[in-house]
């Protein structure tokens, strides 16, 4: 299972995107960017939005209402006027990546590169403004891996160690009174990626093959 997490208020918990229709439309890096603002900030309109993320009015209109035909954002419902206030509908987008049927795993690879890139991005960012960050969030930021050996099952077991831990601190994310002095928004990147077999050459791994 794969999640996307950035946590906000009032809710729902998770939304599990099902249908490949639906991963390929949220496989588009505005539409990442919108339904995180929107779970980072609460709702907005399409020209705050617009403001926020560097993208026209129009372009962010047309990708918020690609979200909402997939359950992913709605209007806020009682507000009047033209520019109507968008809101996520859940603190957290999954998926499985396991599936067996073609199209949906073809789906699923193409919004996860979509993601990968996402954090990409988003890592080079850090690294541009790295040297202008006071000296204990530069020690703070980290770019680090492991190589470990486990078992299928205990890699599953770890991964929701790790996502328990940071589940401690989410509550702040939807209460400022929670947030200590001096915190601001840390963005956390897990990644999961288990290495070839042994014996196994990177091509025969990059096709899904076997060793013979």
């Amino acid at each position: 299972m794969f999640f996307l997490k950035i946590a906000l208020d009032t809710m729902d918990e998770r939304v599990e995107l099902t249908d490949p229709r639906a991963l390929r439309a949220y496989a588009h890096p505005i539409r990442l960017a919108l339904l995180g603002l929107l779970r980072r900030e609460g709702p907005q309109t399409a020209t705050q939005a617009a403001a926020t993320i560097g993208e026209s009015v129009a372009s962010c209109s047309f990708h918020l209402r690609q979200l909402a035909r997939y359950g992913l954002v709605e209007e806020v419902p009682g507000t009047r006027g033209r520019a109507k206030p968008w809101r996520a509908t859940a603190r957290y987008t999954s998926w499985r990546s396991d599936s067996d049927d073609p199209e949906m795993a073809a789906a699923t690879t193409a919004l996860e590169r979509t993601v990968l890139d996402h954090y990409f991005r988003t890592a080079s960012a850090w690294l541009a403004r790295r040297a202008r960050e006071p000296v204990a969030w530069r020690r703070a930021g980290q770019v680090s891996d492991h190589l470990v050996y486990l078992t299928a099952d205990e890699t599953h077991e770890l991964s929701h160690r790790i996502a328990a831990l940071v589940e401690e601190f989410a509550a702040r994310s939807t209460d400022p009174v929670q947030r200590p002095e001096g915190s601001r928004p840390v963005h956390l990147i897990h990644l999961v990626v288990p290495q070839a077999e042994s014996g196994q050459t990177a091509q025969q791994a990059a096709a899904g093959s076997s060793a013979p």
